[in-house]
């Protein structure tokens, strides 16, 4: 029997894959733990998705990690959180750069505590110059934000005369989101088996393909990547044409 991993068609892996990492907490109430310890047992996913996802050559792997609306959540739980955060890069950076990974940033990391920017860029500059995986991290990031964000920098140039109010279309307006580098995601992910997209990446998803699994984030390993991947490789991609037209 074939593994999980030899059942992939490695001719037809997205390249950009998101993810929703939901049920830390959930994962710790099952366990009898505080809720950080979800999200800190949730760092050895990210760690196997992230080297999954490089071993069978996914080029964008971007990571819901904190919500513009998880900063109403308990004070004492936020600020865990941001310890974690700063842990871990310092933790994975040897690690990602051993591997070949990238890290970018997209969200309002303007607001986020100045310890976290400065471990995040030192973070992102030590890893530069690798060309493998591009690991994004969504930071103080919600999709309403990323399309608001958009319109106030469209706007201004609009009134510098950079460009007319004729040229703007979908095409134009992708390249002021925070993601206009990189691809829209292929395939979204979501753990815990809530039905929610959670104001992640309105715009880019448009077209995504939607893989929801009952498994808590924590116990979310490379294996269930690739199964998620197999469910997408086994789906007709129509972008609103006909079966028909695909096959003609």
């Amino acid at each position: 029997m074939k593994t999980v991993s030899e059942r992939l068609d490695k001719n037809n892996i997205p390249k950009h894959i998101a993810i929703i990492m939901d049920g830390n907490g959930r994962w710790a109430a099952k366990h009898g733990k505080p809720r950080i310890m979800g999200h800190e047992n949730g760092v050895e996913s990210v760690r196997s998705v992230v080297e999954g996802a490089g071993e069978i050559g996914v080029k964008h792997l971007t990571l819901y990690a904190f919500s513009t609306e998880n900063w109403d959540r308990p004070k004492k739980e936020v600020d865990a959180l941001m310890g974690l955060l700063v842990h871990a890069i310092e933790a994975e950076t040897d690690e990602l750069n051993k591997n070949n990974v990238r890290l970018s940033v997209i969200g309002n990391v303007a607001i986020m505590p100045e310890e976290v920017r400065h471990k995040l860029n030192g973070c992102i500059d030590a890893l530069k110059n690798n060309s493998g995986l591009n690991l994004v991290l969504a930071l103080s990031y919600s999709g309403q934000w990323d399309i608001v964000n958009a319109v106030k920098h469209l706007v201004a140039d609009v009134q510098q005369n950079k460009i007319t109010q004729e040229t703007i279309n979908n095409e134009l307006f992708q390249n002021y989101l925070s993601t206009a580098k990189m691809p829209a995601p292929e395939l979204l992910i979501r753990t815990s088996g809530e039905y929610r997209i959670s104001n992640f990446l309105l715009w880019q998803i448009a077209y995504s393909e939607l893989h929801f699994t009952n498994k808590l984030w924590p116990d979310f390993r490379k294996q269930d990547l690739f199964e998620a991947i197999i469910d997408y490789q086994n789906r007709e991609r129509r972008f609103g044409k006909t079966s028909e037209q695909l096959t003609s």
